[in-house]
């Protein structure tokens, strides 16, 4: 933690911890609903193929990590003598995110061993999850963009996204052949159950976030670092908002337009997924950029900026606390985050209402808490 809120705040971009407030603030309330029987369809994720609102919050709050590198970079820009230092600071980055990843994963066993004396099963452990993934494509993008110049960075992203593309229609899988992207026999899917084995993957059978489908992950990064080093280095203007969202609207139409033959695929994070979600970043950021940057409404943007700061901070914590209240149990046998929906929404909101009104009052519950945070200049640096 730093107790300089000031020092943290300088050299940023107030529309892009909007965006990123936005896209947090859009996860927790996807990943919070009261009963996920009762979820309205625009938060609920895809069955498989296909695209929700809730399946662009991820790849959004990938393309803002990207978008964020330049701004972290500045400074340090050229200077030999920091490089090494910029190099631990990755790999510290890097590690506690996993680190932290694995707590979560590691946290329900862990709390139901100390509550209900349940043994922790350590061959069933999943590895992987959202923050691993923020990671590995964090450092793989980092490791590109540290090594290519701005035409490498380009030639970085068609290559990843055209190599996924062709590894998943033309690479066979043994048994199932090439093409096959069906959850359980897809080469995702395969190389997955090869590396980290199937006790290792979510729910023993499929990984969302798994090791081959990071690969175009780390495209969305760059696509995202694309974006943030041309807005840092163009002043501000509406013409910077309208070719935002002139490149937004393109990418949207060239996703979809591939999806017709790659479909666009959240669980599988195919090349077409990356387009189109970019897209509709893009769109979104030019948005919030007109709004903060240009018009200088800032007090539109704050709510959103003050949960942006501390994103990391409130989706560990969110995910923690939630994970105590399934666990923890009332005298009836029921997990405190059942009574919680049954008891304070279901009456008067009634089960699908309530649902989403637990979402949206979790989310404003954690809006003050990191407000607090805010006003006291602590904010968790990685």
């Amino acid at each position: 933690m730093t107790s300089s809120g000031q020092d943290h705040l300088a050299g940023r971009l107030a529309s892009l911890d909007m965006f990123r407030g936005l896209a947090i603030a859009g996860m927790v309330l996807v990943n919070n609903p009261g009963s996920w029987e009762h979820v309205h369809a625009p938060l609920r994720h895809a069955e498989w193929h296909g695209f929700t609102p809730a399946d662009l919050v991820f790849p959004a709050f990938l393309f803002i990590v990207g978008a964020a590198i330049p701004f972290t970079l500045a400074g340090y820009g050229d200077r030999r003598a920091g490089r090494g230092e910029l190099y631990l600071r990755i790999l510290r980055r890097v590690l506690l995110l996993f680190a932290l990843g694995l707590v979560l994963n590691l946290a329900t066993p862990l709390l139901q061993w100390a509550m209900q004396g349940k043994a922790v099963d350590w061959d069933t452990l999943r590895i992987m999850g959202v923050l691993q993934r923020i990671a590995l494509a964090y450092l793989l993008a980092m490791i590109l963009i540290l090594a290519l110049g701005w035409r490498g960075r380009i030639a970085a992203v068609l290559v990843i996204l055209l190599g996924y593309w062709a590894a998943l229609e033309w690479v066979p899988v043994p048994v199932f052949g090439p093409g096959d992207l069906r959850p359980d026999t897809s080469l995702v899917t395969f190389i997955d159950k090869l590396i980290l084995t199937r006790p290792h993957m979510y729910k023993g059978r499929f990984d969302p976030e798994g090791l081959l489908s990071t690969l175009p992950a780390v495209a969305t990064v760059l696509t995202g670092y694309l974006a943030g080093a041309w807005v840092k280095r163009t002043p501000v203007a509406s013409r910077v908002t309208v070719r935002l969202a002139a490149a937004g609207i393109g990418l949207v139409l060239l996703g979809w337009v591939w999806g017709l033959v790659f479909p666009i695929n959240k669980a599988l994070w195919t090349s077409s997924y990356v387009v189109y979600a970019a897209g509709w970043s893009l769109l979104i950021l030019a948005a919030c950029y007109e709004l903060v940057e240009v018009r200088r409404l800032r007090r539109i943007g704050w709510p959103l900026q003050v949960m942006g700061v501390n994103a990391i901070t409130l989706f560990f914590a969110s995910g923690i606390v939630a994970r105590l209240l399934l666990t923890l149990q009332t005298a009836e046998g029921h997990s405190y985050y059942r009574w919680l929906y049954d008891t304070l929404f279901v009456p008067w909101a009634g089960a699908l209402g309530g649902s989403l009104a637990f979402a949206v009052a979790t989310v404003a519950a954690w809006w003050v808490a990191l407000y607090i945070l805010y006003r006291r200049g602590w904010f968790l640096r990685l």
